[in-house]
């Protein structure tokens, strides 16, 4: 903890002679801590990363689980605000005010977006043992009604913990040309010729690491680095695009199946794994007239480039670690927020916004932008059936409080503190069990108190047990799932589960439970 600013510890006499100076003692993390690196993925399915069963090439991710460990029974929310809250504070969604997206907050307990103060987040926990903090890229955790240059900026990164941010604060952004916030303050899109979020945001971070290591600091950091990626807008650079031309002509029939055998494989699951019933949402691939299935595999490579461009970025950061001599002592998770989004409904669209106002899109108009695709005229979003694909072997999707909502990629990686490197973990655990493993690893306890406001306990349990012990049984107990009336209860390795349909007119009571 931090000292009393007000105590002195030196000598006053009457003149300087007979005094001695003296400055309060700076706060160290304990011996030993390791740096921190969240990175966070959007949208990201639980078999869209090549060490999970894609044929999508994710090299430098797969190389943090080569040396590392694959988690295939990690959750999430289902969603990207209450994720990221659970990250941030190791506690449930709805303890901290976020049981839905900031964008659709309501004045009602756990849904008003605005995570306590009795829920000091793992930023302000670490900077106060020692740590510099550190966020990059996408936040997505400050309510609407506080975004605006006025603030208030309490849930601002900064009012959060962090000594630095560089990102943008909505929920998504145009990845050619964002809405980017330095610190408490917009700025300017870099005006570069070919400017993408992603590389930025891979820029950044290596900056404010050599900053923090160039001016002398021996602090280790925690860096929260979030990508826009592989949320919608679909953009990537067109060499990343054309990378994978034709690869999906096949349809996603066909990839599910291709996909559930090298997750057999690779022994990512059972071997007697079947998959999901087809979602009657989802039109097979064979049924579809010629120029639905070319606009839709174009939008599947885009998809597949837009995400190899991303690897491509985090392996920068990666080697620069490697190249300062810190990765060994950095402890990495990497997660998805949510499962695949089925947001660009039946066929797609060029354009996100259009289909969440209802505004339809006919398949003549937008086959005339297939080869705009990713690029800075479109702001698309490939069909549904790529991610019922992208969720292999799960039911339903982002959203969902199945497994294709809520069942998400987890990689740890860490050097100095993995032996078993390369090895599956099939421990069931949620994202609010993060936080805990980190403040396990560095040997601190969440405070009691934090700024005088007593504090909710962290609810999730650490996961530290796992990294070295292959059969230790999972010691999490409960974990509870609700998200748009969607509701699941998993204990002890059963889980019950309902799909609300809205559409029925919201009886809770019709909803039929699995």
């Amino acid at each position: 903890m931090q000292s009393n600013e007000n105590e002195y510890g030196g000598v006053i006499g009457r003149t300087y002679k007979e005094s001695k100076p003296w400055w309060p003692e700076r706060v160290k993390a304990p011996p030993g801590s390791p740096n921190i690196v969240f990175i966070i993925l959007d949208d990201v399915g639980f078999s869209q990363l090549g060490c999970y069963g894609s044929e999508i090439e994710t090299p430098n991710m797969d190389r943090l689980a080569q040396n590392g460990l694959i988690y295939n029974n990690f959750h999430t929310t289902a969603l990207c605000s209450p994720t990221r809250a659970c990250l941030l504070t190791g506690r449930n969604h709805h303890s901290v005010g976020t049981g839905i997206i900031t964008n659709l907050s309501t004045g009602y307990p756990g849904y008003n977006a605005r995570i306590p103060s009795n829920a000091a987040t793992v930023a302000h926990v670490l900077k106060d043992n020692g740590y510099n903090t550190m966020a990059v890229g996408k936040w997505h955790n400050t309510p609407s009604e506080e975004l605006s240059a006025a603030g208030p900026f309490d849930r601002w990164p900064l009012g959060m913990g962090f000594e630095r941010f560089y990102g943008f604060l909505a929920g998504e952004t145009n990845q050619w040309s964002p809405s980017l916030t330095q610190d408490n303050h917009p700025i300017e899109t870099p005006q570069r010729p070919g400017y993408h979020v992603t590389e930025d945001i891979i820029d950044q971070s290596i900056k404010y690491v050599l900053d923090q290591k160039q001016a002398g600091s021996d602090n280790p950091f925690l860096l929260w680095q979030s990508f826009g990626a592989a949320h919608a807008p679909h953009h990537a650079p067109q060499e990343f695009i054309d990378k994978y031309k034709g690869k999906f002509d096949k349809g996603w029939d066909q990839v599910r199946e291709e996909v559930l055998a090298r997750q057999k494989e690779s022994g990512l699951v059972a071997p007697d794994t079947e998959l999901a019933p087809n979602d009657k949402r989802v039109i097979p691939w064979n049924d579809l007239s010629d120029d639905q299935r070319r606009l839709f595999a174009r939008m599947q490579e885009v998809y597949a480039g837009f995400l190899d461009h991303t690897d491509y970025h985090i392996g920068r950061f990666i080697d620069f670690l490697e190249e300062i001599n810190e990765l060994d002592n950095t402890l990495v998770m990497l997660i998805s927020d949510n499962g695949a989004s089925r947001e660009g409904g039946p066929n797609g669209t060029v354009n996100e916004i259009r289909f969440f106002n209802r505004v339809k899109e006919s398949l003549e108009a937008n086959l005339e932008m297939i080869d705009e695709l990713g690029g800075p005229l479109t702001y698309n979003h490939y069909p549904r059936g790529w991610a019922q694909a992208g969720n292999t072997p799960l039911k339903r999707y982002k959203q969902n409080t199945h497994g294709g909502g809520i069942r998400d990629p987890l990689i740890v990686h860490w050097p100095d503190g993995i032996r078993d490197k390369g090895q599956i973990r099939t421990q069931y655990h949620h994202v609010i069990d993060l936080v805990p493993t980190v403040y396990d690893i560095i040997g601190i306890d969440p405070p009691d108190e934090y700024k005088g406001v007593e504090q909710k306990p962290v609810e999730g349990v650490s996961l530290a047990y796992s990294f070295n012990n292959a059969d230790a049984p999972t010691q999490k107990q409960v974990q509870y799932y609700e998200m748009f009336g969607h509701r699941a209860l998993w204990h002890d390795g059963w889980k019950a589960v309902t799909y609300h349909e809205w559409g029925s007119g919201g009886n809770f009571e019709d909803d039929q439970w699995e």
